[in-house]
């Protein structure tokens, strides 16, 4: 996946959706900054980042989207838009 341009709409989308990190650190992992977006943002926040993220980018980040993010509503929803239905399971956490 190519980085994201950390444009003033996505410093915007980034501080309302990824709260707990700097706009240009959440920017930098874009797998885990889109889950985020797709989850808790907008329709103008997913707007936004469309404008940088193709098809193929955004379902490349839900097939390999992080643990803990998605709640099971934004799962169902998002994995239908990439044509995955029904949705796999959503990620979980591995331990030991």
């Amino acid at each position: 996946m190519k980085p994201l341009q950390l444009t003033a709409e996505l410093e915007r989308v980034a501080r309302r959706t990824v709260w707990f990190k700097s706009p240009a650190a959440a920017v930098r992992d874009p797998v885990h900054f889109i889950a985020h977006v797709l989850t808790y943002g907008t329709h103008e926040d997913v707007q936004a980042l469309r404008q940088q993220v193709s098809d193929q980018e955004l379902a490349e980040a839900i097939r390999n989207a992080p643990p803990g993010v998605f709640d099971a509503r934004s799962w169902t929803y998002w994995n239908l838009k990439i044509g995955r239905y029904p949705p796999p399971p959503l990620p979980e956490r591995k331990f030991g």
